[in-house]
């Protein structure tokens, strides 16, 4: 069994100053910006994904200390285990409930764009899905839409990736609309994102959402929405002439 301890020696002795230097950088930690005060070890994602192949067998409260550590990466490590975890153990849906339980209680560590979208359609998105639910037992993603907690936000909406990806659009259509007058930059990234991963798919659904709604969209929000779009019709809606 190997113990959080254990992993935070590991991990410190991977510890790059340069590369924590422009990760500190990158991820926004500076006086008022969305990451501020994280801190950072300066390890790559490679060796992190690494690391957590050579621990699969840590306990789970194990990774929770490790989810609520200071360093960035340290966080991520726990995200990358408990994903690990998750997706190893689909034949046992009381682990996959354990990991996911654990997921909505600690959600508010899941605190960087990274680790949201390195996890939450890979666990709460095939939690939600596979139980053949109703949307109001998906009534968790609603509620995360409107904290007051920026990154439950982007779990909500990064969760409906694994809706989208299976045809199943209507929570992206019913999230991107609570969503669609929110102040921060990373959530009109993320809504456009998935309205564009709608349009891969089925073109038609996601012109029938932007249709109604891309007039009250932030500019972000609306330039991920069409990215893929042709051109002129790019510009027709950039111009407000659909």
């Amino acid at each position: 069994m190997t113990t959080s301890q254990q992993i935070l020696n590991q991990l410190s002795e991977l510890a790059d100053a340069t590369i924590a230097e422009h990760s500190s950088r990158f991820f926004k930690s500076g006086v008022g910006e969305y990451g501020e005060g994280d801190k950072f070890w300066g390890i790559r994602v490679p060796a992190l994904r690494q690391i957590a192949k050579q621990n699969v067998a840590t306990p789970l409260d194990e990774i929770v200390t490790l989810l609520y550590h200071d360093h960035h990466e340290t966080r991520l490590l726990a995200v990358f285990m408990l994903v690990q975890i998750y997706e190893k153990n689909k034949k046992s849906p009381d682990i996959q409930q354990q990991v996911f339980d654990l997921y909505l209680q600690h959600s508010k560590q899941f605190n960087n764009w990274d680790l949201v979208d390195s996890s939450a359609h890979k666990i709460c998105g095939p939690q939600l899905f596979n139980q053949q639910i109703d949307k109001q037992d998906r009534s968790i993603l609603y509620t995360y839409a409107k904290s007051d907690n920026l990154w439950q936000r982007r779990i909500a909406m990064m969760t409906t990736y694994y809706f989208i990806k299976r045809d199943d659009y209507q929570d992206a259509f019913a999230l991107a609309k609570i969503l669609l007058n929110d102040q921060h930059d990373l959530i009109h990234k993320i809504v456009g994102w998935m309205l564009r991963e709608v349009g891969n798919r089925n073109l038609m659904a996601e012109r029938e959402f932007l249709n109604q709604h891309y007039q009250d969209m932030p500019r972000t929000m609306l330039r991920y929405a069409i990215e893929k779009f042709e051109k002129p019709l790019r510009q027709q809606y950039l111009k407000g002439l659909i």
